[in-house]
């Protein structure tokens, strides 16, 4: 039977069967076809180079010392002739005292041409290209087993993993087939398992999933008929991760390389939540309240969200949509839109009064629409146009636009503007995970002009920048499955506004989102500021995780230039830090936030809030 040769060990060159096409000649007299067999006391390989010689000798049945008769002869010349590295092969036999000496005349066979065979993306001409040295030579099983290792080497740096080469064929016409399997998928499914990946229920039903299937399929590069490529495949993973929806997505295969069973396995995360609850506060007074999130609306991914605060003084709530930009639908824009009403108490006038002495609360209602498509190959653009109605009102709704002091309010003297606004936001999102980061990076540019319509007559142009660096580190051992990654965070953020700037529009600093330790807006009411944070992040349990943090807060000398110094009446420092340590916990509402600050200054809090940070 004739050997195989396959990868990655050099091994002696298979063939297929074939008839030979030269008959070996009697052998010489010493043997007789009906004579008694002989003793083989030598045997010789003549016609061809040391490593040929040795091939022969592995071929055939003769050895020395055996005993030999003319039929195994004629079959060892079948057996180096079906080899097809051999274009000729006769046998003559020499007599001794003792027996016989076997000597076998061959030529090699002459490489013509390389065939391919089950080859899909390796082309004839790189076949050509490595075997080129080769072809019109006399085979070499040395250079065959080479060019093999050339071809791996090619699928490999073309992504294609798990592409080989099966075997190589030499052909006594002088042919070389190379049988190839590159992993040729033959089909791809998507399949929805639960937290534990099990595919069946407790009742051995298949588990169901809300996406839809079609959704999820145009997510998957990977398709049937393709040659399977590992960089298709991680950002066939990645486009589903970044969907938000699925708590675990991982790859299964079935098959061989010549034809390819691929399974991307999916755990859906909750993607729905309804929250009721009351309470009592100065704005609404008793008030009921009904909340709604939905993560996976249709199971396309989209997000759909509303809540509802319905008081004895007051009903507000708001409605939120959108369908994010999907690079696997290039042609399909994102999109989003939102109405809401809002109001309490305000956050920048918190120490000022009306002239009659009641305070001051901020009551707002709006809408808005954007677009979302990408700008580049890492950039994304979001273009928005929002309108907010906002007025200062008193605790029986009359609206005012000066405090007790006659400082400002608002830009109109009525205490209610009409704010215009269209923005862009350009952002370079390069995190490997969204929500719970742990390498990578996130650029935003913002600008937001407001457009002088309505009460208040309002100009301006509203500029930030946000900058976060993430650094995976190994500072110890994780704990088994733990969830959070090790590693370092970086925040640098900044902004201005120019021309008109209502008080209630001026950036605040201070608080969970920006300088911790400092109370909402304690550290600065400013034109412009710079804010940069450092976290390292850790785990600590499964679904706990640690961060030692510090924050640092700038209003870069701005506060005196907002309409009526809020901040400066205030005693707002200015600039300041905050340091600390956090827990992060993975619930059902996402990741929850508590952090304990110290200040520059002395003072400590214990701050609560949803998600990093940054």
């Amino acid at each position: 039977m004739p050997t195989s040769l396959s990868t990655p060990n050099p091994v002696t060159v298979p063939t297929t069967p074939a008839t030979p096409a030269v008959s070996a000649p009697r052998p010489a007299a010493a043997i007789d076809s009906s004579g008694p067999a002989l003793t083989v006391t030598d045997i010789q390989v003549v016609g061809v180079g040391p490593e040929l010689q040795q091939t022969v000798l592995d071929t055939v049945l003769t050895k020395p010392g055996s005993q030999v008769t003319a039929a195994q002869l004629k079959q060892d010349i079948a057996e180096i002739l079906n080899t097809g590295l051999f274009a000729t092969a006769t046998i003559k036999t020499v007599p001794n005292q003792i027996g016989i000496t076997v000597v076998y005349q061959v030529t090699p066979m002459i490489i013509q041409e390389i065939r391919l065979s089950g080859a899909r993306v390796l082309t004839q001409e790189v076949a050509n290209e490595i075997f080129k040295d080769q072809i019109g030579q006399s085979v070499n099983p040395t250079g065959i087993n080479q060019g093999v290792q050339q071809i791996n080497q090619w699928y490999l740096q073309n992504g294609y993993t798990l592409a080989r080469v099966l075997s190589v064929q030499p052909l006594r016409e002088g042919s070389l087939v190379v049988e190839v399997a590159e992993g040729f998928i033959a089909d791809v499914k998507v399949q929805f398992v639960n937290q534990q990946g099990q595919t069946v229920d407790d009742k051995g039903q298949p588990i169901r999933g809300r996406t839809q299937i079609g959704f999820i399929q145009r997510q998957i590069k990977l398709q049937q008929g393709q040659v399977f490529q590992a960089q298709l495949a991680q950002e066939s993973v990645e486009n589903l991760v970044k969907l938000g929806i699925f708590s675990s997505v991982y790859v299964s295969f079935a098959g061989d390389a010549k034809r390819l069973l691929v399974t991307f396995n999916l755990a859906e995360g909750p993607a729905r939540s309804i929250n009721l609850g009351g309470g009592y506060n100065d704005e609404l007074g008793v008030y009921a309240l009904v909340s709604f999130q939905d993560n996976n609306f249709a199971g396309l991914a989209q997000q759909l969200s509303a809540n509802v605060q319905v008081g004895l003084k007051d009903i507000q709530g708001s409605l939120r949509f959108n369908s994010p930009y999907r690079d696997t639908e290039p042609g399909v824009p994102g999109y989003g839109a939102n109405i809401f009403r809002s109001g309490g108490q305000s956050l920048i006038f918190e120490d000022e009064r009306f002239a009659n002495g009641d305070r001051i609360r901020d009551r707002r209602y709006g809408g808005g629409f954007n677009l979302q498509h990408p700008l580049g190959p890492d950039w994304d653009g979001v273009l928005g146009i929002n309108y907010t109605n906002i007025s200062m009102r008193d605790s029986e709704g009359r609206a005012f636009g000066f405090d007790a002091d006659g400082d400002p309010l608002t830009a109109s003297p009525s205490g209610i503007d009409d704010l215009t606004t269209i923005s862009f936001t350009a952002t370079r999102d390069q995190r490997d995970n969204p929500v719970n980061t742990g390498k990578g990076s996130l650029l935003s540019l913002g600008t937001t002009q407001s457009l002088p319509f309505g009460r208040g007559n309002i100009l301006s142009n509203r500029l930030e920048i946000n900058y976060a660096q993430f650094i995976p580190v190994t500072l110890f051992q994780a704990p088994p499955d733990a969830e959070y990654p090790q590693v370092f965070a970086f925040n640098l953020q900044g902004g201005t506004q120019l021309g008109d700037l209502p008080p209630y529009n001026a950036f605040t600093l201070g608080g969970p989102g920006t300088v911790r330790g400092y109370g909402m807006a304690d550290l600065a009411i400013s034109r412009s500021y710079f804010l940069a944070s450092a976290e390292y992040r850790f785990p600590v349990y499964r679904f706990l995780g640690g961060v030692v943090f510090l924050d640092f807060g700038s209003d870069l000398g701005s506060s005196g230039a907002v309409p009526g110094a809020p901040g400066v009446q205030r005693g707002d420092p200015g600039t300041g830090l905050g340091g600390g340590l956090g827990l992060r916990v993975k619930s059902p509402l996402g990741i929850l936030r508590l952090d304990f600050g110290v200040t520059n200054q002395g003072d400590s809090r214990l701050q609560f809030g949803f998600g990093q940070k940054f």
